[in-house]
């Protein structure tokens, strides 16, 4: 149980402030994997930089295809209903840890919370196994959509090039390869700022853009009624909603808020502030304007209608935008790297050596690359793997982001059944999973329509 309590980073006065004079354990206590990924020393901006980069990526690009499922009413609402949700359940999370803090007992990771609030089977058999398995989907997902930024770069440069999706798809791995060496989730701060930055730059593009194809006098017809038959809608319809709770997902918000220097109390908060300014921004301007613009023809990202209409867009901020999104996904990756990072680093490290020692550089070097490695040829061969998101977030970022939250609340503070908090946290659990199990049949539905499509090393 060495791992779960861990000390606080920042000045010893600040500290002991914090947890009220409790004893917390020495840093040579800690295992590999907290002492060397998750370095207690950042601030509340740059936790608001980590939390944009893992929620504002380009994944908010599929919001029109949402929309185009669910319809205007249906859309708005679900994009509203997640945004609340989602913010809510993440300042309970934020609650939850730092009343731990408060008590002396700080707790880093997300496996640890639910080993320590809910039990051991919880965190080993549950949190830990699907939190890793969403965060190295997403590692996946993000260098196949930044294969294809490489390759709508190189088709709008090369219109006669005869390149392949894989081999995009491999450059871009090579670029990870060296990001994921990045020593600690702290050292990710400044990149993390030019994500968010980046983020705001290609939603303004793709919002541009959006609006002059669809003011346009040659714009394509549009529609808004919500296609096929009443069955198809009514799945359609839970697809939609469990891509939008995807791109609401965060699923690390716990080794995030690990990266705050003591006292945390507050920090957090002011984080989530900051990532939801940014999400306001984005994500409804993307969402509205791809609609609007493409209506129940948008595609599965907007840049791929985008990619269509090149006779009424310049060249130029076709490639800027994919360049935006291109860099931003590197950092997004990035990200979603740092639990695997931190779960090698605890496997294969020694604490008690110098961070940068042979001992420990040489498994750090060589579990990452290999980990980046494998995700690469996993996204050389299912380039298609987009469509296995939506069925990875309904099984994975929905209990993480919409259930475990609630669950840690209330087993935490046991607010009383008498209380409007304790049934909205119950209300929120139930319609969540409700949800998540419908959303799962959805996905693995809309695999199956989609399946005489795939095939490996698809040059999509």
């Amino acid at each position: 149980m060495g791992t779960l309590f861990t000390p606080f980073s920042g000045d010893a006065a600040a500290t002991d402030k914090e947890n009220g004079g409790l004893h917390v354990q020495s840093t040579a206590e800690l295992d590999a994997g907290a002492l060397f990924v998750l370095k207690s020393r950042g601030s509340w901006w740059h936790c608001g930089y980590h939390l944009t980069t893992s929620i504002v990526a380009p994944a908010l690009l599929s919001l029109p295809f949402a929309l185009s499922l669910l319809g205007w009413v249906g859309g708005i609402i679900s994009l509203l209903f997640g945004g609340f949700v989602t913010f809510y359940s993440y300042n309970l999370l934020s609650l939850v840890l730092e009343h731990h803090a408060m008590c002396g007992f700080r707790l880093l990771r997300f496996r640890d919370m639910a080993t320590y609030i809910l039990g051991p089977k919880w965190g080993s058999y549950f949190v830990g196994p699907i939190q890793f398995g969403v965060c190295y989907g997403s590692v996946v997902s993000g260098i196949v959509i930044g294969g294809q930024n490489l390759k709508f770069i190189y088709v709008l440069l090369n219109p006669e090039g005869t390149m392949k999706l894989y081999q995009f798809i491999i450059i871009f791995g090579m670029l990870i390869l060296i990001l994921a060496q990045v020593p600690s989730f702290h050292s990710l701060r400044h990149i993390n700022l030019i994500s968010l930055t980046l983020s705001l730059a290609y939603s303004a593009c793709v919002t541009a853009a959006s609006l002059h194809i669809g003011n346009s006098n040659k714009a394509p017809s549009r529609s808004y009624y919500i296609k096929g038959s009443e069955v198809n809608q009514l799945f359609n319809a839970f697809n939609g909603i469990s891509i939008i709770a995807t791109t609401y997902a965060c699923g690390i918000l716990p080794e995030i808020q690990a990266t705050l220097a003591a006292p945390v109390k507050g920090k957090m908060f002011k984080g989530l502030c900051l990532c939801y300014a940014v999400i306001a921004a984005t994500f409804f301007s993307v969402a509205i304007s791809g609609y609007w613009a493409f209506g129940n023809e948008a595609m599965g990202t907007v840049l791929a209608n985008l990619m269509g209409q090149t006779t009424l867009l310049p060249t130029w901020i076709l490639v800027i935008t994919n360049i935006f999104c291109l860099l931003q996904v590197s950092a997004v990756t990035g990200v979603y790297l740092q639990p695997t990072n931190e779960a090698f680093e605890k496997k294969f490290a020694d604490p008690n050596k110098e961070q940068f020692s042979i001992r420990n550089i040489a498994p750090r070097l060589i579990s990452r690359s290999l980990s980046v490695v494998i995700a690469t040829i996993l996204a050389a061969m299912l380039p298609f793997f987009g469509d296995l998101m939506a069925l990875i977030g309904a099984f994975g970022f929905i209990p993480l982001d919409f259930i475990m939250p609630m669950l840690f609340y209330n087993a935490t503070f046991n607010p009383s059944k008498r209380t409007y908090l304790f049934w909205l946290n119950t209300l929120i659990v139930a319609v969540s999973t409700i949800l998540a199990s419908i959303g799962a049949v959805a996905s693995i539905r809309q695999i199956l329509l989609d399946a005489k499509f795939y095939r490996l090393f698809a040059n999509m």
